[in-house]
């Protein structure tokens, strides 16, 4: 089974969107979502983010579709690119190695699976391919993004005519300049990325 990892440098920077153009390309994946709960409020609207009441002593791995399949919902979203199927992943800090792993025994007969989240690359096997997702725009870099840009392969930035014109993403994803050189993905890139990662 291929393994993909979708991560970014901040909320609402593009993964979810870029998570469902790949589906939409690769038929026979899966997706999950992997959610860090906190045991008290995150800040942002209780009734759209909170998932401290799910929190318990071990993750919890959600694959019923009256779950993952809520409309507006990221996981909700997969199932409507394709998704053959999904997985939501929800633990408290240190726990989401294991949900993981217990997300993608329960999809180990699919080609290939799409992960969104950024802890989970901190301690996950190496994937096939792992994507940061970055925009100019965004003025804070997470700090869970800034640990694992050792372990990224590429950058996607989702502005097609930014895409194109970047040759240091350095700046995007909080790394000095000049220190690595990813290679640069954009929305003309889908299709030849899709390819890619099925062969």
């Amino acid at each position: 089974m291929i393994v993909v990892t979708v991560s970014g440098t901040a909320s609402e920077v593009g993964k979810t969107g870029l998570m469902c153009a790949l589906l939409g390309r690769l038929p026979g994946w899966a997706a999950v979502k992997v959610t860090r709960g906190h045991y008290r409020s995150c800040g942002r609207d209780p009734e759209t983010c909170c998932v401290s009441h799910l929190l318990g002593d071990r993750p919890r791995v959600f694959a019923d579709r009256d779950v993952t399949g809520v409309k507006g919902k990221d996981t909700g979203r997969y199932w409507e690119a394709g998704a053959t199927d999904v997985r939501w992943v929800v633990a408290a800090r240190g726990q989401e190695h294991d949900g993981l792993s217990r997300a993608l025994a329960e999809l180990a007969g699919v080609d290939g699976v799409l992960v969104e989240g950024n802890r989970i690359l901190e301690r996950l096997p190496r994937p096939r391919l792992a994507l940061l997702v970055a925009h100019p725009a965004q003025r804070e870099i997470k700090a869970s993004a800034r640990r694992i840009l050792d372990r990224i392969d590429a950058v996607f930035v989702p502005d097609a005519q930014l895409s194109g014109s970047l040759e240091d993403p350095s700046a995007l994803v909080g790394a000095s300049p000049g220190t690595r050189r990813w290679p640069v993905y954009g929305p003309p890139d889908l299709d030849r990325l899709a390819t890619e990662l099925r062969f």
